[in-house]
């Protein structure tokens, strides 16, 4: 069983609702989750917000957190999964930002990727550092710990 299968069916016995805030994953982790069979019972909407304006617009995140941080931070993740909470009235959000490369900086380099997590009983951000793995490596190793953020969150709480 895949654990985005594992997740449906935990989250689906517990009726609890999910949603997802991404930006260099493009909507992998829905996707992952939405490829499920029965997963309407648990996911009802996603958010692409790939600029920092959709993230504004969309999502709430601060004009000012996104000026001071910058959208590949911890603060903007918080943000963007407490935004996506309320946007879609789910129980838990997971979001993703990140600079999935090529490219990159000295501060903020290939593979960093912050992660916001979301629910009424707590809220977490962290970030990883995938390395300069590639785009597509990246993306995929933040689809697939979004979905272990998630995983861990309903064998705790739920």
């Amino acid at each position: 069983m895949s654990l985005a299968e594992k997740i449906v069916n935990m989250a689906s016995s517990a009726k609890v609702k999910i949603t997802c805030a991404e930006s260099c994953t493009g909507g992998m982790v829905s996707a992952a989750l939405t490829d499920i069979a029965g997963c309407s019972t648990i996911f009802e909407q996603g958010f692409v917000t790939y600029s920092n304006t959709a993230k504004t617009r969309v999502l709430g995140v601060s004009q000012a957190t996104l000026q001071e941080y910058g959208a590949v931070s911890e603060p903007v993740a918080e943000e963007m999964a407490v935004g996506a909470l309320a946007a879609a009235s789910a129980d838990i959000a997971v979001s993703v930002s990140g600079i999935a490369g090529p490219g990159g900086s000295d501060f903020k380099p290939e593979g960093r990727v912050c992660f916001g997590l979301k629910s009424s009983q707590m809220a977490h951000s962290e970030t990883v550092e995938f390395g300069a793995i590639g785009r597509a490596e990246v993306r995929k190793a933040a689809t697939n710990h979004a979905l272990e953020l998630i995983n861990e969150l309903l064998k705790k709480a739920y």
